[in-house]
């Protein structure tokens, strides 16, 4: 079953296209990863998933609901969560009371408190934040910041979950870590859409690969095409690592036929 679907996406900022006539699916249960140069549209494809622009051009479906003219909150209610690269948080709140936010109003029917919090001690416990719940965000890491706003999403309950970028600034083992803890989310039936510059994680997670450069798809494929991709090497993965990539293919065995 396809979750999400763009057909024509397109997105200009007066004379600029940011995002040229993109299209794509997204299958229930997948993790799709999202890559090309800064500049090459991402973000504005997110922003565009979720409301934040209106589209120009084209049409998003969302399990078959057409997305294009409504609002974030609305897009939100509908079962798409969002965590950002920047972790806007609540500072005056603490770790907590930021999840509670989400779960709250992150939702199409209000709740209670009290049963909204257990489910937040629930989502904090599966990301390892239950021992820091009473801090306030001032007090915790980086690493833990990406975590909490991975718990705010999280609580939305929602079926897919759009990650930019949520590993910038965390070293290799806090990003091993919560590349373990994303495919975690997956398991749990969430599928995710997720925007990543460090390519260990995004040959490491995902099921399928897109490329934007200049906001046009150039490639579409699993992560093992788009290595072997030469328009992707050269436009992209870099130098190094097509030469990489040119070593392990000569070392490679030649198959039997």
């Amino acid at each position: 079953m396809v979750v999400l679907e763009g057909h024509n996406v397109t997105k200009m900022f007066g004379g600029l296209t940011a995002v040229a006539a993109v299209d794509f699916d997204l299958r229930e249960g997948e993790i799709f990863g999202l890559i090309g140069p800064n500049g090459a549209g991402k973000t504005t494809l997110l922003n565009l998933i979720n409301g934040v622009f209106p589209i120009t051009r084209g049409e998003l479906l969302f399990r078959g609901k057409r997305l294009n003219g409504l609002r974030p909150y609305q897009i939100t209610r509908l079962g798409i969560g969002r965590a950002f690269q920047v972790v806007r948080a609540f500072e005056g709140l603490t770790v907590k009371e930021n999840v509670l936010v989400g779960n709250l109003f992150g939702r199409k029917k209000p709740k209670d408190i009290k049963k909204g919090m257990k489910e937040v001690e629930e989502v904090l416990e599966f990301l390892g934040l239950a021992e820091k719940g009473d801090r306030m965000v001032s007090e915790i890491t980086i690493a833990d910041r990406k975590r909490l706003e991975l718990a705010r999403a999280l609580s939305m309950e929602p079926k897919l979950l759009l990650l930019d970028e949520v590993m910038a600034g965390l070293n290799p083992r806090e990003v091993e870590d919560l590349m373990e803890t994303i495919v975690q989310i997956n398991q749990k039936g969430i599928s995710i859409l997720v925007i990543e510059h460090v390519m260990k994680a995004v040959m490491g997670m995902c099921h399928r690969i897109m490329v934007l450069q200049f906001g046009k798809r150039i490639a579409l494929g699993s992560p093992k095409e788009i290595a072997e991709n030469e328009k992707v090497i050269e436009s992209y993965l870099g130098e190094r690592f097509a030469r990489k990539e040119a070593e392990r293919r000569q070392a490679k065995p030649p198959e039997s036929v």
